[in-house]
C-alpha cells in the first residue's frame, strides 16, 4: 500500500500545469470512437480511469494510434461498434460504466461491464430506469441495481425525461443513447450539471438544442470527427487553489486550466470566503481555458455551500471541506447527499479524517458542519480508496504541525497521476519548467 508523507509548509510559491481534464478525456474517447473519421486528442488524461474508457473503445473496434502518452488519434466507427471479445473493465470509474451503458444500449450485441469493489457499490438505478423507458435492456448482476451490468443492445426510441437529481453522468448516458434512438430525446434538469457532453456533441456537429436546463438530441445523425484539445482539469487544480487561498503570503499560478463555468463554482465560494483569485480566459473554444493566479492567502472566513451550488462543486467538496477546516468560523455543506455514493461515503470519510487532525466537525445526512480556524495536529489517515480524499488530506497536512501520513494513496492514479510530482514542486517552492500537455 502506497502512502504520502508531508510536513507543514514554510512558504507556498509555485507555477503548475495540471493534468488533462478527466471528464473531458472520457467523453473525447467515447465520441471520437462514435464519430466518422479520425480525431486527434491532445492533452488526454493518462490516468487509470480514462485509460479504462480508452481501452473499452479499442475493445469495441475503435482503431487507436498512440503518438505520446497524452496524444492519441482515434478512427471512429460511425456509430457501429464491434462486439467485444470479453467483458469491459471500468476499474474505479463511475463515468466509464454509466456512459458506456448509455452508448451500448443502442448497439446490436450484448456487453458486460464490470469494475473494482468500490465501483460495484455504486448505484445504477438512475441510468437503468430511464434507459429502459427508451427501450434499453440492462441487467444488474449486483444487489440493489448495482454492477456488474449486462447491456443487451436493442432498438431505442427517444423520450422526454426529467432527471431526479442533477447528474452529468446520467444526462450523458441518455444523450449517448439518444444519438442512436428514433426521434428526439429531451433531458430536463432542475439545476445545471456540468455540460461537457453537450459542448462536445456540438463540436462533433451532432443535431442538438440547448435551452437553459433542457437539452435535446436528435437520433440518426452522423457525428463528424473533430480534433480535441483537452484543457487542464479544474478539479485537480482545486487542490492547489485551496492550498494557496489558505496559506499566508502565497503565490501560485496555474496555466491552461479548464474554465467551463459549470465546473468553476469553487472559485465563487473561495472568493466569498475572502480568497484573492485572478482568472484570465485565454480561449473560448468548445471548452474555455485560461490561467488562474491565487495570492495573498491565509484569511479565509466561514461560509455555507448548498442548493444550486452543489452540482457545480460536487467533485471539489472534499478539498472545500479542507478549506473550511482552515477558515475562521463555522462552515456548512448541505444538500450534498450524493457524496454518500461516490468512490466511498465521502461525508463519513471527511468527518473521520478531519477529526484526526483535531478539527471539530458534525456529520449530517447530506453534509457537514465544520468548525475551523484552530491549530491542526499532524495525523495518519486513510484514503478509503478515494483519490479525492487522499489528495484533500495531503493538502491539509501541509498546514499541520508534525508529519502527516496519508495511507492508500495508490488510488490517486485514477485521476491525477502527476499529483506527487506537483506536490514536490510545491514543497520545494519550484516553478515547473516543462509542464506536460501544454496548450
Amino acid at each position: 500500500m502506497s502512502e504520502i508523507k508531508v510536513k507543514r509548509l514554510k512558504k507556498l510559491q509555485a507555477r503548475l500545469h495540471v493534468s488533462g481534464d478527466k471528464s473531458i478525456s472520457h467523453r473525447a474517447a467515447i465520441l471520437a470512437g462514435f464519430a466518422s473519421g479520425k480525431t486527434r486528442i491532445n492533452g488526454f488524461l493518462n490516468s487509470e480511469d480514462c485509460l479504462n474508457t480508452l481501452h473499452a473503445m479499442q475493445a469495441l473496434g475503435v482503431e487507436t494510434e498512440t503518438l505520446d502518452e497524452t496524444t492519441f488519434v482515434l478512427t471512429g466507427r460511425s456509430g457501429n461498434f464491434l462486439a467485444p471479445s470479453e467483458p469491459l473493465d471500468c476499474g474505479n470509474s463511475g463515468t466509464s460504466i454509466r456512459l458506456l451503458a448509455g452508448l451500448l444500449s443502442g448497439q446490436s450485441f450484448d456487453t458486460r461491464l464490470f469494475g473494482d469493489a468500490s465501483l460495484s457499490k455504486r448505484p445504477m438505478k438512475r441510468i437503468v430506469e430511464p434507459l429502459a423507458l427508451m427501450g434499453g435492456k440492462i441487467t444488474c448482476e449486483g444487489s440493489n441495481l448495482r454492477p456488474p451490468l449486462v447491456v443487451h443492445g436493442s432498438p431505442l426510441r427517444g423520450i422526454s425525461y426529467q432527471t431526479p437529481i442533477p447528474s452529468a453522468q446520467l444526462k450523458s448516458a441518455l444523450l449517448l443513447a439518444g444519438l442512436q434512438a428514433e426521434g428526439k430525446t429531451v433531458i430536463k434538469e432542475s439545476m445545471h450539471s456540468r455540460d461537457h457532453t453537450e459542448r462536445m456533441l456540438r463540436h462533433f456537429h451532432a443535431s442538438t438544442h440547448q435551452d437553459d436546463t433542457e437539452v435535446t438530441v436528435y437520433g440518426g445523425h452522423t457525428l463528424h470527427a473533430q480534433d480535441i484539445q483537452v484543457p487542464g482539469d479544474f478539479s485537480s487544480a482545486a487542490f492547489w487553489i485551496v492550498a494557496a487561498a489558505a496559506f499566508p503570503k502565497s503565490r501560485i499560478t496555474l496555466s491552461c486550466v479548464g474554465l467551463n463555468p459549470t465546473r468553476t463554482g469553487l472559485l465563487n465560494v473561495l472568493m466569498r470566503m475572502g480568497a484573492q483569485i485572478t482568472e484570465t480566459v485565454e480561449s473560448n473554444g468548445f471548452e474555455p481555458y485560461g490561467t488562474l493566479r491565487i495570492h495573498e492567502g491565509g484569511s479565509l472566513k466561514a461560509t455555507t455551500v448548498g442548493g444550486k451550488e452543489i452540482p457545480n462543486v460536487i467533485d471539489e467538496l472534499p478539498i472545500l471541506a479542507v478549506a473550511f477546516a482552515l477558515a475562521e468560523g463555522t462552515s456548512v455543506i448541505k444538500d450534498a447527499a450524493e457524496l454518500r455514493v461516490k468512490e466511498t461515503d465521502r461525508i463519513a470519510a471527511l468527518a473521520v479524517n478531519l477529526r484526526a487532525f483535531g478539527v471539530e466537525v458534525e456529520e449530517t445526512p447530506d453534509g457537514l458542519v465544520v468548525h475551523g480556524g484552530k491549530p491542526l495536529k499532524a495525523a495518519t489517515v486513510e484514503s478509503f480508496g478515494d483519490h479525492r480524499i487522499a489528495m484533500a488530506f495531503t493538502i491539509l497536512g501541509l498546514f499541520a504541525e508534525g508529519t502527516t501520513v496519508i495511507q492508500g494513496t495508490e488510488c490517486i492514479a485514477t485521476s491525477y497521476p502527476l499529483f506527487e510530482k506537483h506536490l514536490n514542486h510545491v514543497v520545494r517552492g519550484e516553478m515547473e519548467k516543462n509542464p506536460t500537455g501544454k496548450i
